[in-house]
Parts: structure tokens; sequence; C-alpha cells
């Protein structure tokens, strides 16, 4: 294995400079360009309100590192309910909101590289300090990233994943 950092990608042959550890989606699946001219409708790199009545919040679905540091992160979406989204803004700037219960959400990111579908995972989203995306947590079920968020992943499922997303 060379010393470089990268990888040496199955899908092209080609060597590539980084492995990201993390990916991020602009917005929950339900967005749409047309969205952004209702003015019911708002899209931050935090937050989303679709028609006044669909409220989402971005955060992190961390799945630990088998055989290196750390933990390898989805940014994804997660709809609140209209009260949950409500008490998540009013606290957004607050210390200590970490100390807050955590929300029942739906997850609203197509991740394509699970079978079945993503969206729609049942997830409980926690509070973190201020300046800190939400965790997502995935309810234990059998899909496969609700295993993985329990039981880990190696840094050859990451590889898999990047040429995944890298060559769709």
């Amino acid at each position: 294995m060379p010393d470089t950092p990268g990888y040496d990608c199955g899908t092209c042959g080609s060597r590539h400079e980084d492995l990201p550890l993390s990916y991020r989606t602009r917005a929950p699946v339900y967005w749409s360009e047309e969205l952004a001219a209702d003015e019911g409708s708002e899209l931050t790199g935090d937050l989303c309100i679709i028609r006044g009545e669909h409220f989402f919040v971005q955060g992190n679905l961390d799945i630990p590192l088998l055989d290196a540091e750390g933990s390898f992160s989805w940014g994804v979406w997660v709809s609140l309910s209209a009260a949950n989204f409500g008490r998540t803004v009013s606290l957004w700037e607050t210390p200590g909101r970490e100390a807050e219960p955590h929300h029942f959400g739906w997850l609203s990111t197509e991740l394509p590289v699970y079978e079945p579908s993503t969206v729609n995972l049942k997830t409980h989203v926690h509070t973190r300090p201020v300046g800190e995306k939400p965790l997502v947590e995935v309810e234990p079920t059998d899909h496969p990233l609700a295993v993985a968020q329990r039981t880990g992943m190696t840094m050859a499922d990451v590889q898999r994943i990047a040429e995944q997303l890298l060559h769709p």
C-alpha cells in the first residue's frame, strides 16, 4: 500500500487524492428548486421549511470505524414535527441546548449506497452544543444503515462508498 494519502479506485483504476470520511446532502429529498421561489419555503445549510408545513434539520449520522480512528459521517436531513422544529430553532444559539431530550424524526435523505431506501427510516435527533450539527441515530432495525451505525464499518467500506458516489 502506498504511503501517500488516497486510494486506488477499483472502478476506474485511477489513484484518487483522498478518501472522504464524510458526505453531506444539500437538501431533503422532498426539496425542489421551484420551492426557492415559494415564500413559505426556505433552505439553509442547517434548516429547511417546505410550504410552511414540513420542517427539517440537517444532522450528522455517524458510523464508527472499526479499523481506523474516528467515524464516517453522513450529513443527512431529518423531518421534525412543527413543535420540535420550533423548539430546536428557539434553542439554536443557546448554550446548554445539548441537555434537551432527543426528538423523533423521519430520515429525509436518500443514501444511494444502501438498499432498501433510507428515506423514512425512524430516527432520534440528539441536539449537541452550539456550533455542532445534531447527531442522528437510526432506530435499531435490520436495515443496512442501522446495522452499520450499531456495528461499525471498515475503511474498505468507506472506499466502496467513495467509488460508488464518484462513479454513479
